[in-house]
């Protein structure tokens, strides 16, 4: 979900996979473990390609503040959308079903039957669930419920309500979720405390995490409730934080539940320190930095560079009320890019969009347009050692020899790398070779006009929610039109960006894609062939090739870590070589900015900066601010 919680480091890609991607089909993958019967393992978690950090009877996750006070409130925008959200309003509360526009914040709601550390990205440790058993084949997984979980309105939390959870997400959830959930055979409700889950045998590595990551909801409010529309009606939940007041596409907040049933569990000792979180709505994101800027927003994660680079020149900088902060990013960064809409045929040829990659100049756009703050995005799982480099090593050959005829000859060669360009920022070499690709294709120039070989003017639109990629993507559109091609940015308001999306209804769209520590089914949500015909999908591109389906199916169920590393590093010389989009670039860095009102654990977790898990209000800073509590 696009909270910055504890779960934050546990999403794949963004999206509404499951709070987690991380499998288990092996034998000895969890840890810490006891034998509850004869065939079966009981653990208080679950981990893969490894042991568990934490033992049974932690106190703690080892970067909190067991004693931090509770109270204040955090304003902050929502900086990542998953399912139907996104970041310039909202219509409904309900974010699980592809309908309407889904409000931020809401997977802070409800609980799950697992959940995870920001310094261990591949385990869960029991939250709904007190323990997890599963058979020798990992094909059934009961779990062990506590007695005391409890939904806001004091009714308790069963197994049947776990049940139901699963099997309306599978059933009626967003297309995302339905498709992660499709190798879930049965889930069901042995006693109020004991939900037996049963995998089918073409399961992939995910799915046992996947379940136990999903929210919960409870039962009985569904009876009454139905689960597939849009509401503003605050869904009953079991977590941390209940919904508090809203008014629709301005602002959401979030109470803390003072009685929350699980507050002394040790796998939440030390978090959930706000007493309100709310999310700020603002229809740009310079508007919304003027919104911290008078503290209307008292945090944010900074995404532009010009903002980070000469914004913060404001009083409240200068005399230390704010405070700027650099972390560095030690997690996978994934890959954003302008992504081709190959279901439409002037994007078919791979020629054309190799060629079109070249019309960017990203050491002109840096240097002139951001400062030099970014780094160029190269691989699919940028930052990670599942990045491809140079030639493929003896496991790769292996690995992508069955397929030599089924991909491009260059597979086998030097990974495919972005053009390095002379910085001008129209680069006459590389829109030469552009061009040549393009007359390969079938392209041919008409005066000014490049025509598509069916002999229609060669036409690009960017399409867009908002105006902050324009005077990046305005040069590359310069340089296009060098070429031939009448290329346009076209905003267009939130609602209707989201439909057209979700009906593939664009030719380029921007997106970025988050990277899992473990890829898994992440994968064939975003690059998998029946997403790519599936509506409301993550597969922007359409992408629908056999071997990336292959080398996906593959990954699901690699064995060791290793195995999956030689697997990551080949598809991702694959998709290279497809030229599915014009990479983009990252940031190395978290670019922190607040109001100094807050205070955090000395030691931070290592793959997240847990501000909304971890960080509290100091009454005494907040008051000097007059800022309110």
């Amino acid at each position: 979900m696009p909270d910055l919680t504890r779960r934050a480091a546990l999403l794949a890609s963004g999206t509404l996979v499951a709070a987690t991607a991380w499998p288990s089909t092996l034998s000895g993958l969890f840890g810490s473990s006891s034998l509850a019967a004869e065939g079966e393992t009981e653990s208080h978690g679950l981990s893969v390609f490894g042991e568990l950090a934490l033992p049974p009877d932690f106190k703690h996750l080892p970067y909190v503040n067991p004693d931090a006070p509770k109270g204040g409130q955090i304003a902050l925008q929502s900086s990542t959308t998953g399912g139907n959200q996104n970041f310039t309003t909202f219509d409904t509360l309900n974010i699980y079903i592809l309908k309407g526009n889904g409000a931020a914040g809401m997977g802070l709601i409800s609980d799950t039957l697992m959940t995870g550390s920001l310094d261990e990205p591949s385990a869960l440790y029991g939250l709904v669930a007190r323990a997890v058993r599963w058979s020798s084949d990992k094909l059934t997984y009961t779990f062990l419920l506590r007695p005391e979980a409890r939904f806001h309105d004091g009714s308790k939390l069963t197994a049947a309500d776990v049940a139901f959870s699963l099997n309306i997400l599978k059933e009626k959830g967003h297309p995302v979720i339905r498709t992660t959930l499709r190798h879930l055979d049965s889930a069901v409700a042995a006693d109020d405390g004991t939900v037996v889950v049963k995998l089918n045998p073409s399961r992939s590595r995910d799915l046992a995490l996947i379940i136990a990551g999903q929210p919960i909801f409870s039962k009985a409010y569904y009876e009454t409730h139905p689960f597939d529309e849009t509401t503003l009606e605050a869904p009953l939940g079991s977590s941390v934080y209940k919904v508090g007041p809203f008014e629709q596409g301005r602002f959401i907040s979030f109470q803390r539940v003072k009685d929350y049933w699980a507050k002394d569990l040790p796998i939440n000792v030390g978090q959930g320190n706000f007493d309100v979180i709310r999310y700020e709505y603002f229809r740009e994101r310079q508007v919304g930095f003027e919104g911290f800027k008078s503290a209307v927003i008292t945090f944010q994660e900074d995404f532009t560079s010009i903002n980070w680079a000469q914004g913060y020149d404001f009083p409240a900088v200068k005399d230390g009320r704010v405070k700027k902060e650099t972390i560095a990013d030690q997690a996978p960064r994934g890959v954003q890019a302008w992504w081709f809409n190959t279901r439409r045929a002037k994007f078919r040829d791979p020629r054309i969009r190799e060629a079109l990659r070249y019309a960017f100049d990203f050491e002109w756009t840096n240097q002139n347009i951001m400062f030099g703050l970014y780094q160029r995005t190269w691989s699919y799982f940028q930052n990670s050692d599942m990045a491809a480099t140079g030639t493929p090593g003896p496991d790769e050959l292996k690995l992508l020899e069955p397929f030599r005829g089924k991909v491009v000859e260059t597979v086998f060669g030097e990974a495919i790398m972005p053009p390095v360009s002379d910085g001008s920022g129209q680069d006459r070499k590389l829109l030469g070779q552009a061009f040549k690709l393009l007359a390969g294709a079938g392209c041919k120039r008409d005066g000014n006009v490049l025509k598509l070989p069916s002999g229609e003017p060669f036409t690009i639109e960017f399409l867009d929610f908002g105006g902050s990629l324009e005077r990046h993507t305005a040069p590359f559109i310069k340089n296009l039109r060098l070429l031939g091609i009448d290329a346009t940015f076209r905003v267009v308001d939130a609602a209707q960006y989201q439909s057209r999306v979700q009906d593939f209804d664009y030719d380029i769209v921007t997106q970025r894609y988050g990277a899992s520590f473990t890829p898994g089914e992440d994968l064939r949500v975003a690059y998998g062939s029946e997403a790519a015909k599936t509506p409301g999908s993550q597969n922007l591109t359409g992408i629908a090739d056999p071997v990336v389906d292959a080398l996906i199916e593959k990954a699901l169920v690699a064995q060791s870590r290793a195995e999956l590393t030689t697997i990551c590093r080949s598809l991702d010389r694959v998709l290279r070589a497809g030229f599915y989009g014009v990479l983009m670039w990252n940031n190395p860095d978290h670019w922190l900015a607040y109001w100094d009102m807050f205070a955090r654990p000395q030691t931070p977790p290592k793959y997240d900066p847990g501000v909304l898990s971890t960080w509290w209000v100091d009454e005494a800073k907040a008051k000097a601010l007059k800022l309110g509590g």
